[in-house]
């Protein structure tokens, strides 16, 4: 059975996504992670049923034993040991943790808020202000120019992949828009046709990360160092030669990333 979410369960026993950090703690084996089974999941966010099964999600404090028997683990190191279903899940319980904790006081007025039992939502003691999960809009795309992709290395993050160029969606702005301005902040290249291709949760914490492809209208790089520690045009045999590990001086994102996707969509077409 499919996921189905919800907000309210009266059982009580099922499995618990037990965040601690960015991590999930899971009972490990040798080739695969599994979500341990509580008999008891108290005041643990309902998350809805996979499987027929209920699901919740509890962040852990520091000094907060683990579940029993599980070892924490960074989510990103789980892609691929966990079931898609389940990942997708953990991630949900990442984000909705992170939001119920720091919704906790009212951000108009200070006073504590409370979980809604109805809906998702934290409500304010006080003045009744509603504090919804939010997500974070933001942009990430694969840029074309004659036959070659615009792929870049962030300044801000220490891995040696070359992704696709990404970044925040401002208000008021549409996501062309907001498309052309960060490939320009960026890397100081025009784009022109943009096309939505895909979308991915990305919940570290709370963002949708709306895939694209673009269209460039000018060549030459300039590269925002603050943001950009590299960016450099890669032709279609390149990037073939990177997702098939057989490029040494090309290292991409890892499947799960929606950058991957982007990158993988564009060699093979």
């Amino acid at each position: 059975m499919p996921f189905l979410p919800g907000v309210r369960s009266a059982a009580l026993r099922g499995r618990m996504y037990a965040i601690a950090g960015s991590s999930l703690c899971v009972l490990r084996d040798a080739t695969a992670a599994r979500i341990p089974l509580v008999e008891d999941a108290g005041d643990a966010l309902y998350l809805g049923t996979l499987d027929g099964e209920p699901c919740f999600a509890r962040a852990l404090t520091e000094g907060d034993p683990l579940p029993e028997g599980t070892q924490a683990l960074p989510l990103r190191q789980l892609f691929g040991a966990l079931s898609d279903d389940e990942f997708a899940l953990a991630g949900r319980a990442l984000g909705l943790t992170a939001w119920d904790r720091d919704h906790r006081f009212c951000g108009r007025c200070a006073a504590p808020t409370k979980r809604d039992p109805d809906e998702r939502v934290r409500r304010c003691t006080a003045c009744d202000n509603a504090s919804y999960p939010r997500l974070s809009p933001a942009m990430i795309v694969l840029v074309e120019r004659d036959g070659r992709a615009l792929l870049a290395r962030n300044a801000r993050v220490s891995l040696p992949f070359f992704s696709a160029l990404a970044g925040f969606v401002e208000p008021g702005e549409t996501l062309e828009e907001a498309v052309r301005r960060e490939v320009f902040e960026e890397a100081g290249v025009h784009v022109g046709t943009v096309r939505y291709h895909s979308s991915q949760p990305w919940p570290f914490p709370a963002s949708l990360m709306m895939g694209c492809m673009a269209e460039a209208t000018s060549e030459e790089i300039r590269v925002d160092s603050h943001e950009l520690e590299d960016a450099r045009w890669f032709t279609r045999d390149q990037v073939r030669a990177a997702l098939a590990g057989k490029n040494k001086e090309l290292a991409l994102p890892p499947p799960l990333a929606i950058a991957h996707q982007l990158a993988y969509a564009w060699a093979v077409s």
